[in-house]
């Protein structure tokens, strides 16, 4: 199915992060006046808005269009305010030990999973493409490249569970450590949404 102009402008604002309208036009197949007039529309909506940043050099400043926090709900939150309330009643009325042993086993089925979809003979760039691939499919819109140093960089442009790792960092902490014993690789969390940053990114390098 064709995708709106609205939805492809806030894929490639996601994926790709701020952009000027010029950028955006040229991705859409558009000239920058029909984005900007697009972005404008959208702008109304509260879905982006355009930020001024100065250029390097003596330039002239940029305007580049972000996601507004309602453009990043147009994404699959997971349920986002029940997953909350849960854990923070989980966590009042049962306890932390409780809500550490709800995220252990999740741990433990995810790491199951992913295993039994990741071929641990294969090569570590390999085995990156591959959980990039299922963290896609779990609506985490990742990608994956190689640096020149031959360590391998994991992005997720979003994260169908940061209401529940907002309230519970533990979260956060179980998913790297099922990324390392998936790869059987050191992972390093580069870039961390729930501080800030518009993705999640991790380092890879063999042990």
């Amino acid at each position: 199915m064709r995708q709106s102009p609205v939805n492809r402008i806030l894929i490639l604002l996601k994926t790709d992060g701020p952009q000027l309208a010029s950028t955006i036009g040229g991705a859409l197949g558009i000239s920058s006046e029909a984005a900007r007039q697009q972005l404008t529309k959208m702008g109304e909506e509260g879905l982006v808005e355009p930020v001024t940043e100065a250029a390097s050099g003596r330039g002239r400043p940029r305007q580049l269009w972000h996601l507004t926090a309602a453009g990043n709900r147009q994404f699959p939150d997971g349920h986002a305010d029940l997953t909350a309330t849960l854990l923070a009643t989980m966590t009042r009325q049962l306890g932390q030990s409780a809500v550490d042993a709800v995220i252990s086993a999740r741990e433990t089925e995810t790491l199951k999973r992913y295993r039994s979809e990741i071929d641990v003979t294969a090569d570590l760039p390999s085995r990156v493409a591959t959980l990039a691939a299922i963290r896609t499919r779990e609506g985490y819109m990742a990608d994956h490249w190689q640096e020149e140093d031959g360590s391998l960089v994991l992005v997720e442009n979003h994260c169908p569970i940061c209401a529940a790792a907002t309230v519970c960092a533990g979260f956060c902490r179980s998913e790297l450590e099922t990324f390392c014993a998936t790869l059987a690789a050191d992972v390093e969390r580069e870039e961390h949404i729930l501080l800030g940053a518009r993705r999640c990114a991790y380092r890879i390098r063999a042990i």
